[in-house]
C-alpha cells in the first residue's frame, strides 16, 4: 500500500489521478511485471486523463446547456432533413478551430435544440468553452448588465467563449437594443468565434425579425455568410415520444 507521508504529499500536490492509479497499481501484483518505466509511464497517463476529464466536466457545466446531448445519440430516423455527412463533419469541431458559424432552421420539435447541444456538447469534448443561451435570456441578460454597469464585462465575458449557442432566436421581433447588443456581440466575435443560432424563422425574414435595415445587414453578415446551414423540416417529434395514449376517435 501507499505510505501515508507519500500519498499525503502527492495528494498536496493535487496528483489525485496519480495517486488513485499508485493505489491500484500497490493491490494489483500483475504490475509488479512491468518496468519502472511502464509503470512510471502509467501513472503519467492516468493523472493526464483525470485533469483532462475534470477540466472537460467544468467546461460542460459552465456551458449551461439546456439538456444532456451528444452527437452519438443524434436520432436520423425521422425524416427531418438531417445529413448524416453533414453532422459528421460538424462533429470534429474544424469548424469552430476556423472560426465559422453554424445555423440551424426548421419548425417547432424538430430537435434544432438536442443539435445545438449536441454540437456544444461536443466541442466540451475537444477542449473549446462554450455558452447556451436562449435568445430572450440573452437579451435579458444583456439588458441588466446595462443597467447595472456589468455590460463591458459581460461582453468581453462572450467575446472570450469559443463557441456562443443561441436558441430560439427570432421568436419576435427585436427591440431596439435588442438590435444593437446582437451586433455589438457578434462585432466582437465574428472572425475570431463560432456561434451556433436556432430559429424557427427562415433566413429569408431575418431582416423582417431584425426591423432596422442597416443594422439588419451587418448582423446578417457576420453571421450568415461563413455559417454551415442546417434546414430540418418535418413534423414535431414531441409528439411521437410523449408515451401517451392517443385520443379516443368518436364514431358518429
Amino acid at each position: 500500500m501507499l505510505h501515508a507521508p507519500t500519498g499525503e504529499k502527492l495528494q498536496a500536490l493535487h496528483l489525485h489521478g496519480l495517486v488513485a492509479a499508485l493505489e491500484e497499481q500497490a493491490r494489483q501484483t500483475s504490475y509488479t511485471e512491468l518496468s519502472f518505466e511502464e509503470r512510471l509511464g502509467l501513472l503519467v497517463d492516468a493523472e493526464w486523463t483525470w485533469r483532462e476529464n475534470r477540466r472537460q466536466a467544468q467546461r460542460l457545466k459552465a456551458a449551461r446547456l439546456k439538456c444532456a446531448a451528444c452527437v452519438e445519440d443524434i436520432d436520423y430516423r425521422a425524416p427531418r432533413g438531417l445529413d448524416k455527412s453533414v453532422l459528421r463533419s460538424l462533429a470534429t469541431c474544424q469548424w469552430i478551430a476556423e472560426h465559422q458559424n453554424v445555423i440551424c432552421v426548421g419548425p417547432t420539435g424538430t430537435g434544432k435544440t438536442f443539435l445545438a447541444c449536441a454540437l456544444a456538447t461536443q466541442a466540451c469534448r475537444r477542449g473549446y468553452t462554450a455558452c447556451y443561451y436562449r435568445a430572450p435570456r440573452l437579451f435579458q441578460e444583456l439588458a441588466l448588465a446595462r443597467g447595472d454597469g456589468s455590460y463591458r464585462h459581460l461582453l468581453a465575458k462572450l467575446a472570450r467563449t469559443e463557441l456562443l449557442a443561441v436558441d430560439d432566436w427570432g421568436l419576435a421581433p427585436l427591440t431596439a437594443p435588442e438590435r444593437q447588443d446582437f451586433l455589438e456581440l457578434l462585432d466582437d466575435r465574428h472572425g475570431s468565434r463560432s456561434t451556433l443560432l436556432t430559429s424557427q424563422l427562415p433566413i429569408a425574414h431575418w431582416h423582417e425579425c431584425i426591423g432596422d435595415p442597416t443594422l439588419a445587414d451587418a448582423i446578417c453578415d457576420r453571421l450568415v455568410h461563413n455559417a454551415h446551414q442546417l434546414t430540418l423540416k418535418g413534423g414535431s417529434l414531441r409528439k411521437t415520444r410523449t408515451g401517451l395514449t392517443p385520443p379516443a376517435v368518436c364514431e358518429s
